[in-house]
Protein backbone atom coordinates (compact mmCIF):
# COMPACT_ATOMS: atom_id res chain seq x y z
CA UNK A 1 0.00 0.00 0.00
CA UNK A 2 3.12 2.28 0.46
CA UNK A 3 3.99 2.13 -3.07
CA UNK A 4 0.41 3.15 -4.30
CA UNK A 5 0.53 6.15 -1.61
CA UNK A 6 3.69 7.35 -2.49
CA UNK A 7 2.97 7.24 -6.13
CA UNK A 8 -0.01 9.17 -6.04
CA UNK A 9 -2.57 6.39 -6.46
CA UNK A 10 -6.03 6.32 -4.69
CA UNK A 11 -5.31 4.39 -1.19
CA UNK A 12 -6.99 3.23 1.72
CA UNK A 13 -6.71 5.09 4.87
CA UNK A 14 -6.94 2.66 7.22
CA UNK A 15 -5.07 0.14 5.43
CA UNK A 16 -3.00 -2.01 8.56
CA UNK A 17 1.01 -1.35 7.09
CA UNK A 18 -0.01 2.28 6.74
CA UNK A 19 -1.54 2.60 10.74
CA UNK A 20 1.36 1.15 12.10
CA UNK A 21 3.70 3.41 9.95
CA UNK A 22 1.54 6.63 11.71
CA UNK A 23 1.57 4.88 14.74
CA UNK A 24 5.52 4.87 14.58
CA UNK A 25 5.20 8.33 13.92
CA UNK A 26 3.01 9.29 16.39
CA UNK A 27 5.68 7.62 18.83
CA UNK A 28 8.81 10.44 17.64
CA UNK A 29 6.58 13.44 17.30
CA UNK A 30 5.15 13.05 21.16
CA UNK A 31 8.69 12.28 22.33
CA UNK A 32 9.97 15.47 20.38
CA UNK A 33 7.01 17.28 21.53
CA UNK A 34 8.29 16.26 25.23
CA UNK A 35 11.05 17.92 24.50
CA UNK A 36 12.58 21.19 26.22
CA UNK A 37 15.07 23.61 24.58
CA UNK A 38 18.24 22.13 26.48
CA UNK A 39 17.66 18.67 24.79
CA UNK A 40 19.26 19.86 21.24
CA UNK A 41 20.95 16.94 20.38
CA UNK A 42 17.92 14.95 21.49
CA UNK A 43 15.42 16.68 19.32
CA UNK A 44 18.13 16.66 16.59
CA UNK A 45 18.03 12.48 16.78
CA UNK A 46 14.22 12.64 17.02
CA UNK A 47 14.35 14.81 13.48
CA UNK A 48 16.67 12.23 12.05
CA UNK A 49 14.90 9.35 13.01
CA UNK A 50 11.23 10.89 12.22
CA UNK A 51 12.08 12.20 8.46
CA UNK A 52 13.23 11.12 5.91
CA UNK A 53 16.12 13.29 5.26
CA UNK A 54 17.31 16.43 7.80
CA UNK A 55 20.09 18.72 7.04
CA UNK A 56 22.53 20.52 9.51
CA UNK A 57 20.99 23.27 11.51
CA UNK A 58 17.35 22.47 11.25
CA UNK A 59 14.88 24.23 13.92
CA UNK A 60 11.45 22.85 14.47
CA UNK A 61 9.67 24.28 17.62
CA UNK A 62 7.49 22.11 18.94
CA UNK A 63 4.59 21.27 18.90
CA UNK A 64 5.13 19.32 15.84
CA UNK A 65 2.44 16.92 13.80
CA UNK A 66 3.33 14.94 10.62
CA UNK A 67 1.63 11.91 8.95
CA UNK A 68 4.15 9.29 8.71
CA UNK A 69 7.30 11.66 8.68
CA UNK A 70 9.59 9.49 6.61
CA UNK A 71 8.35 10.72 3.40
CA UNK A 72 9.56 14.18 4.45
CA UNK A 73 12.67 16.17 3.33
CA UNK A 74 14.11 19.39 5.12
CA UNK A 75 17.08 21.18 3.61
CA UNK A 76 19.96 22.65 6.19
CA UNK A 77 19.54 25.52 7.92
CA UNK A 78 15.88 25.39 7.87
CA UNK A 79 13.63 26.69 11.04
CA UNK A 80 9.82 25.94 11.55
CA UNK A 81 8.02 27.77 14.00
CA UNK A 82 5.62 26.42 16.50
CA UNK A 83 2.94 24.34 15.15
CA UNK A 84 4.00 22.90 11.91
CA UNK A 85 2.06 20.56 10.40
CA UNK A 86 3.06 18.49 7.53
CA UNK A 87 0.39 15.70 5.96
CA UNK A 88 2.70 13.16 4.40
CA UNK A 89 1.04 10.78 2.78
CA UNK A 90 2.70 12.00 -0.55
CA UNK A 91 6.84 13.15 -0.71
CA UNK A 92 7.32 16.85 0.57
CA UNK A 93 10.65 18.63 -0.04
CA UNK A 94 11.90 21.17 1.94
CA UNK A 95 14.72 23.73 0.68
CA UNK A 96 17.59 25.01 2.16
CA UNK A 97 17.42 28.02 4.31
CA UNK A 98 13.78 28.14 4.69
CA UNK A 99 11.81 30.18 7.39
CA UNK A 100 8.32 28.89 8.36
CA UNK A 101 6.33 31.14 10.72
CA UNK A 102 3.33 29.49 13.36
CA UNK A 103 1.40 27.24 12.46
CA UNK A 104 2.57 26.73 8.38
CA UNK A 105 0.11 23.46 7.25
CA UNK A 106 2.02 21.49 4.03
CA UNK A 107 -0.78 19.49 3.30
CA UNK A 108 -0.20 16.73 0.32
CA UNK A 109 -3.42 14.36 1.06
CA UNK A 110 -6.90 14.83 -0.50
CA UNK A 111 -9.85 12.81 -0.75
CA UNK A 112 -12.31 11.97 -3.41
CA UNK A 113 -15.47 14.81 -3.56
CA UNK A 114 -17.89 11.53 -4.27
CA UNK A 115 -19.53 10.98 -0.46
CA UNK A 116 -19.58 7.29 -1.18
CA UNK A 117 -15.40 7.21 -1.67
CA UNK A 118 -15.14 9.22 1.58
CA UNK A 119 -17.40 7.03 2.88
CA UNK A 120 -15.20 4.23 1.95
CA UNK A 121 -11.86 6.28 3.53
CA UNK A 122 -10.03 6.71 0.17
CA UNK A 123 -7.20 8.81 0.17
CA UNK A 124 -4.67 10.32 -2.52
CA UNK A 125 -1.75 12.79 -2.35
CA UNK A 126 0.52 15.18 -4.23
CA UNK A 127 4.20 16.20 -3.38
CA UNK A 128 4.76 19.77 -2.24
CA UNK A 129 7.81 21.48 -2.86
CA UNK A 130 9.05 24.45 -0.97
CA UNK A 131 12.09 25.93 -2.67
CA UNK A 132 15.42 26.86 -1.25
CA UNK A 133 15.01 30.61 0.96
CA UNK A 134 11.31 30.69 0.79
CA UNK A 135 9.40 32.37 4.18
CA UNK A 136 6.00 30.74 4.37
CA UNK A 137 4.31 33.29 6.94
CA UNK A 138 2.11 32.25 10.03
CA UNK A 139 -0.88 29.95 9.23
CA UNK A 140 0.68 29.41 5.59
CA UNK A 141 -1.27 26.60 3.89
CA UNK A 142 0.19 24.86 0.80
CA UNK A 143 -2.31 22.36 -0.49
CA UNK A 144 -1.30 19.08 -2.54
CA UNK A 145 0.66 19.39 -5.50
CA UNK A 146 2.18 22.32 -5.06
CA UNK A 147 5.25 23.53 -5.79
CA UNK A 148 6.57 26.73 -4.45
CA UNK A 149 9.96 28.63 -5.92
CA UNK A 150 13.29 29.81 -4.43
CA UNK A 151 13.18 33.19 -2.56
CA UNK A 152 9.39 33.56 -2.64
CA UNK A 153 7.54 34.95 0.20
CA UNK A 154 4.25 33.87 1.07
CA UNK A 155 2.31 36.25 3.44
CA UNK A 156 0.82 35.11 6.52
CA UNK A 157 -2.65 32.96 6.49
CA UNK A 158 -2.20 33.01 2.42
CA UNK A 159 -3.82 29.38 1.49
CA UNK A 160 -1.25 28.02 -1.99
CA UNK A 161 -3.70 26.35 -4.12
CA UNK A 162 -1.31 26.15 -7.28
CA UNK A 163 2.73 26.74 -7.51
CA UNK A 164 4.01 30.11 -7.22
CA UNK A 165 6.95 30.66 -8.57
CA UNK A 166 10.87 32.06 -8.04
CA UNK A 167 11.17 34.93 -6.17
CA UNK A 168 7.94 36.85 -5.83
CA UNK A 169 5.72 38.06 -2.62
CA UNK A 170 2.10 36.19 -2.52
CA UNK A 171 -0.78 36.67 -0.27
CA UNK A 172 -4.32 35.82 0.20
CA UNK A 173 -7.00 33.05 -0.20
CA UNK A 174 -6.35 31.70 -2.62
CA UNK A 175 -2.27 32.95 -2.79
CA UNK A 176 -1.99 35.68 -5.64
CA UNK A 177 1.78 36.91 -6.72
CA UNK A 178 1.68 40.84 -5.85
CA UNK A 179 5.11 41.84 -6.55
CA UNK A 180 8.30 40.76 -7.47
CA UNK A 181 10.98 40.41 -4.35
CA UNK A 182 13.23 42.92 -4.42
CA UNK A 183 17.10 41.99 -4.98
Amino acid sequence: MRERMLAGDLFRGDDPELLEDAARADDLVRAYNDTSARQAALRRRLLADLFGEVGEDVVVLPPLRVDFGRNTRVGPRTFANTGLVVLDVAPVAIGADVLMGPNVQLITSTHPVDPAGRRAKWVRGAPVVVGENVWLGGGVIVLPGVSIGADTVVGAGAVVTRDLPAGVVAVGNPARVIRRVDS
